[in-house]
């Protein structure tokens, strides 16, 4: 009976484990295919603005008549940076937003001239990298994304502007909506990039900012509380972000 007993707990372990496999087999099927969707909606705008200079033209026309000796900081990246509200976060501090949503490093570099040499700010805090990761704009290898960084970085120091460079944020499958993002974003790989770029920073004096230590869960995973989609941070994810930019900062105009 005992034997019994042990066969029918292992063919249950073999069967829950051949569910969860085949679950995440289905997540990155319909991963790949919504990425694909997001794609084809694009070419339009991505055949006549890859970078999307447009998105900040007029706004970038009006901060450039703006003869301010204030610490400007113009704040670089995708949809974790677009979504966020910097005045909100930053109260009376003179951050400027150029987070565009969905965006990858050869787009933010197209546009890193407008949206941050020519605002001329005391520092730039790039986040960036995700989306290169999951391919939104086509197959991209690490080493493709840590030549972006470091163009842009190179870029800013000769127009005498700090850089602060950004771990990619973690990610989760906690939710069904978590799971359009997450076989597209693999762990190991967020990983491996913020180690580049923490490795990056202490040999090119740069500042690293470790979005990811604090945000992290005991799995390895984007804290459950910190973002609906496994991907965006909330209210509470933004929360946790806004000190560490802070001090981030202000580490970099005491350089």
């Amino acid at each position: 009976m005992l034997r019994n007993l042990c066969f029918a707990t292992l063919a249950l372990s073999l069967l829950s484990s051949f569910a969860t496999a085949q679950q995440a087999g289905n997540d990155a099927a319909e991963a790949v295919r919504d990425l694909e969707q997001y794609r084809e909606g694009l070419i339009k705008l991505w055949m006549n603005d890859f970078g999307n200079l447009g998105r900040y033209r007029a706004a970038n026309a009006k901060l450039k008549l703006t003869n301010s000796a204030e610490d400007r900081v113009v704040f670089m990246g995708d949809s974790i940076t677009d979504g966020w509200k910097l005045a909100e976060s930053f109260p009376d501090k003179p951050y400027i937003n150029r987070g565009i949503g969905g965006q990858t490093t050869p787009q933010m570099l197209i546009r890193f001239r407008p949206d941050v040499i020519d605002l001329a700010p005391k520092v730039v805090v790039i986040l960036a990298g995700t989306n290169d990761i999951a391919g939104n704009t086509g197959t991209m290898t690490l080493a493709e994304i840590e030549g972006n960084l470091k163009t842009m970085t190179e870029l800013a120091r000769l127009h005498d502007i700090k850089v602060v460079l950004s771990s990619v944020t973690p990610v989760n499958n906690y939710t069904e909506r978590a799971r359009l993002f997450f076989p597209l974003r693999p762990p190991a790989e967020i990983l491996e990039l913020n180690a580049w770029i923490k490795d990056y920073c202490v040999y090119h004096d740069c500042i690293y900012l470790d979005y990811f230590s604090a945000m992290v869960d005991e799995k390895g995973m984007l804290k459950a509380d910190l973002a609906e989609d496994g991907l965006h941070p909330n209210k509470e994810g933004y929360a946790i972000m806004a000190p560490l930019a802070q001090k981030a900062i202000e580490r970099a105009l005491a350089k």
